[in-house]
């Protein structure tokens, strides 16, 4: 091991000599809890209480999921968890890890709501800043909110890049190119950490998705089957592992493989990365020098019911394997932890029939173990609850969220902005409260000096329920919105904001707007400050914005700005 963890390296040895075995196989997995009573139902999971996974699995690893309230609600639910934990006789304190929840994506496959939490752009918007020291305050920022609540381990940053224009992941990546996401990734890890490298005061980061989750074939993502397979027919692997590279000199503790198996790439077994030898081991650990945790993305070995749904496990390339064949291989192929899984009983059993080694197992709990030892967990569990609301989500980082939301919007086309406060607007997507103090609203296009108008990129509806969050397919407008727009924009002068959560093809439309304002995640409050001038847009565009679907079918999902003729290219963005 290397510093920061080396130092720890000799006591957590002598904590796992101390650890029954069926202790330690708890340490392998990381499991999903709701903020919510850790001893009732775990929220749209069909799974144990968080209490019984504790006490009956010995799973010390839980990912939060929802928002859980106020802060101070969030830090008694944390501590709870400490308690059941102590009482169930576990000498190994609890981790507790979550999804981004300071932005706007609410996605209980990627993202969480803010909540009690300061409210800033999505990453996409940070990298649209392009300011590394504003991506380091946001991280310090979120580090603090964390930290008050008891949250210790941050599953992110997502530093994909999104090179394929119809990935439904973009808006947690910072963009299309490798050079900006690796400049913006270390003042992100090093913000959370609290510095160079981990200590007691630090959150510690999950750098995801392990080689680069961008190059989905057609787009799809791989959450679902249909879009297991990651290709590279421009031959850009290499590229898509800068960013990795440099989160690894910042530091980064762990790392999670994201759920794609590669198609065509020499000598790499066709199986999702997280069972993967020659990505994980030869490649990250052996080439790259990665000596933290690598953790799974979440659910790769059982099937599971997620909103009353059944999914079958993300087992990409070894579905025909059985869940303990999966996890020896996954073992074999250098993971430390299972993500989203307690099948405590299937290690366990694997162990007895020798197809995996307690030495083996040793292994990654030591890594585990000494992690904890780092962040100051086996000192200092329990947080102070009655502080957690004077810290997270106070005023002073909620300002600085809503002022990021503002600089990240982007100005793609203007002819009338500034607009000049009293004008007489009809609004669609924006809540006329918002307006108060900006102008007088009015209940027709033909009443109005200008229309207003906040609408979301398109996307095709893949499914429902859990599959339902991911936008997914065409960038087209559908032709009745087209219509809609084009017959607004003849009526009267009209300004459009466009939430970028993945490119959007404007080329139908562009032509007749007044002006276009794209955002990343933004109030309508930071929206209308620089509609109506009282604050500055200085975005940039994080990634091309494709002319045509036509374009976008043609382009290797692998190669950066690879849209023929784009409509508004990386790095565009008007001043106002």
């Amino acid at each position: 091991m290397t510093a920061p963890f080396a130092k720890h390296e000799a006591r957590a040895k002598e904590i796992v000599a101390t650890m029954s075995l069926v202790d330690k196989v708890g340490q392998m997995f990381h499991s999903m809890a709701f903020v919510s009573d850790p001893t009732g139902p775990n929220g749209f999971l069909d799974s144990l209480t968080v209490e019984q996974q504790i006490r009956e699995k010995r799973i010390t690893h839980f990912n939060a999921i929802g928002a859980g309230g106020s802060a101070e609600d969030m830090a008694k639910w944390q501590n709870h968890i400490q308690a059941i934990a102590t009482d169930a006789g576990l000498t190994v304190p609890v981790t507790i890890s979550t999804d981004p929840r300071n932005h706007f994506t609410n996605n209980p496959g990627a993202a969480m709501m803010a909540g009690p939490f300061s409210q800033w752009p999505e990453t996409l918007g940070l990298a649209a800043i392009g300011d590394p020291e504003l991506v380091r305050q946001f991280a310090d920022t979120a580090r603090q909110e964390y930290l008050a609540v008891g949250i210790r381990a941050a599953l992110h940053p997502q530093i994909d890049l999104a090179t394929e224009p119809r990935w439904s992941r973009a808006a947690g990546t910072f963009g299309e190119s490798a050079e900006l996401t690796a400049k913006m990734a270390v003042p992100y890890i090093q913000g959370f950490q609290g510095g160079d490298a981990l200590n007691e005061a630090s959150v510690s980061t999950m750098t995801k998705h392990f080689p680069g989750g961008g190059p989905q074939k057609d787009g799809e993502d791989p959450h679902f089957a249909y879009g297991r397979e990651q290709v590279y027919p421009g031959g850009k692997f290499d590229y898509h592992l800068e960013p990795f590279k440099a989160a690894i000199a910042a530091g980064t503790a762990q790392m999670m493989p994201y759920y794609g198996m590669p198609i065509g790439l020499p000598g790499i077994e066709e199986v999702a990365f997280g069972f993967n030898k020659a990505i994980l081991t030869d490649l990250l650990r052996n080439q790259l020098g990665f000596e933290g945790v690598i953790c799974t993305d979440w659910g790769i070995l059982t099937d599971a019911a997620i909103m009353g749904q059944m999914w079958p496990a993300r087992a990409w390339g070894v579905e025909h394997l059985t869940p303990m064949r999966r996890m020896v291989k996954a073992i074999d192929a250098g993971v430390d932890q299972f993500g989203g899984e307690y099948c405590t009983e299937i290690m366990l059993e694997a162990i007895s029939e020798g197809l995996i080694s307690e030495a083996r197992i040793d292994q990654s709990v030591v890594r585990l173990i000494a992690q904890k030892l780092t962040l100051g967990l086996f000192e200092n569990a329990l947080v102070d609850a009655s502080k957690a609301n004077a810290i997270a989500g106070n005023a002073e980082f909620r300002a600085a969220g809503m002022a990021a939301q503002a600089r990240s919007l982007t100005v793609l086309k203007n002819e009338v902005l500034p607009l000049a406060k009293g004008v007489k607007v009809y609004v669609e997507g924006i809540s006329t409260d918002a307006l108060a103090g900006y102008a007088t609203v009015v209940a027709t296009p033909e009443e109005a000096d200008f229309a207003l108008v906040r609408a979301e990129a398109p996307f095709e509806l893949r499914g429902e329920g859990f599959e339902a969050f991911f936008h997914a397919g065409s960038l087209d407008f559908p032709q009745d919105k087209v219509d809609h727009f084009n017959s607004l924009s003849a009526k009267v002068s009209t300004v459009l904001g466009i939430y970028l959560d993945r490119p959007a093809i404007l080329t139908p439309i562009v032509d007749g707007l007044a002006s276009v304002v794209a955002d990343y995640g933004a109030a309508d409050s930071a929206w209308l400050s620089v509609v109506f001038g009282e604050a500055k847009a200085e975005g940039k565009l994080p990634f091309d914005l494709p002319r045509s679907m036509a374009a976008v079918e043609a382009s290797r999902e692998d190669v950066p700005f690879d849209t023929e003729n784009p409509l508004f290219k990386f790095g565009h963005g008007l001043r106002l």
